[in-house]
Formats: structure tokens, C-alpha cells, sequence
């Protein structure tokens, strides 16, 4: 199960394999090389889930399972970043370094760079994992599938107020922008 693949700056592409809820997989990150070239990453984090490359140009992964985020060394070594993220899912970072992580059950925390999470807004519950992405505008901006036929994209301002920015999306997964 991939969720949210990313690339480092060096053009290594990082993808997880989560297993069934709570297994524990041989292998918790996989790296594929600019020449094609797949080799195990890293292990330990159950139910890796979403990636993101922050400013310290390292991986933070995120585990459904624990709610928690890691930090991810050069050598493929993990430790807790933040934790009490519940359903842990999507990740991204602004240009200011903060971290936003979107938890499953509804709740879209704000990370500092301590690793001290805080409730930014809370959203619908999902029933697969919220993805979440910044904006042109610098907001956040959050999917959270259900099992309606006419979910909506959510536009998360930085003080916290949410707006539906498009609705009509049947379980909308992904979510980015494109330069333009």
C-alpha cells in the first residue's frame, strides 16, 4: 500500500509498504534510485502511511497505527517526531517549517518544530485517510473521503476556519497543485 510517495532532493523516490492494520512488515519504506533501482529503507514504523521531506531535507513518516510521525535518518534509522496524532494519515510541511498532519477521525494538527502538536480545525471523519496538501494562497488544503458519493475538497485557513472549497468529488484520495 502506497500513500503520498515523495522525492528527496537528491531524486530518490521514497514509498511505504503498510501491511493489514497493526502487522508488523519486514520492510516499512522502500528507496527507488534516479536509475530505477529498489532497495529496502527502512523498518519498524506499523502501518506507515504518508511522507513528506521537510526543510531539515529529511523523511517524516507518518503511522496510522500508533499516531505518531517519525523522523527518518540518512541511514534509514526512525524516531518519534510527534505523537497523540490519532488515525494519523496526510503530511505536509509549510514554507515556514510547520508540519500539518491530517488524523483520520477528523482533527488537522499544526506540528512545530519541537514536535509539539495543536489542533488547527476538525472535518468530517474519513473512512480511507486524509490527504493534505498547501496551496497557491498558502492554506491548507485537506481530502477526506467517506463512503458519500459527493465528498468535498476542504480549504483550511491558517487561523483554522474551514470552507468547502469544491464539492461533488466521490471519495477524493490525492491532493496537489501545479505551478500554474
Amino acid at each position: 500500500q502506497v500513500d503520498n510517495p515523495v522525492f528527496d532532493r537528491d531524486g530518490n523516490l521514497y514509498v511505504t509498504f503498510s501491511g493489514t492494520r497493526g502487522q508488523q512488515v519486514p520492510v516499512s519504506i522502500f528507496r527507488v534510485r534516479p536509475s530505477g533501482t529498489r532497495e529496502t529503507f527502512s523498518s519498524g514504523i506499523v502501518n506507515p502511511t504518508s511522507m513528506a521531506v521537510g526543510p531539515d531535507n529529511r523523511l517524516y513518516v507518518s503511522s496510522r497505527f500508533e499516531g505518531t510521525v517519525y523522523r527518518v535518518g540518512e541511514d534509514g534509522s526512525v524516531e518519534p517526531f510527534a505523537s497523540d496524532l490519532g488515525v494519523a494519515c496526510g503530511l505536509v510541511f509549510d514554507d515556514e517549517g510547520m508540519l500539518f498532519v491530517g488524523d483520520r477521525t477528523g482533527t488537522v494538527f499544526r506540528v512545530d518544530q519541537a514536535g509539539q502538536a495543536t489542533i488547527l480545525a476538525s472535518l468530517p471523519s474519513s473512512v480511507a485517510s486524509f490527504h493534505v496538501t498547501i496551496g497557491p494562497d498558502k492554506a491548507l488544503y485537506v481530502t477526506a473521503p467517506t463512503l458519500s458519493t459527493y465528498d468535498s475538497v476542504y480549504r483550511v485557513d491558517r487561523d483554522g476556519t474551514v470552507t468547502a472549497h469544491h464539492a461533488g468529488f466521490g471519495r477524493p484520495q490525492g491532493i496537489a497543485f501545479d505551478a500554474q
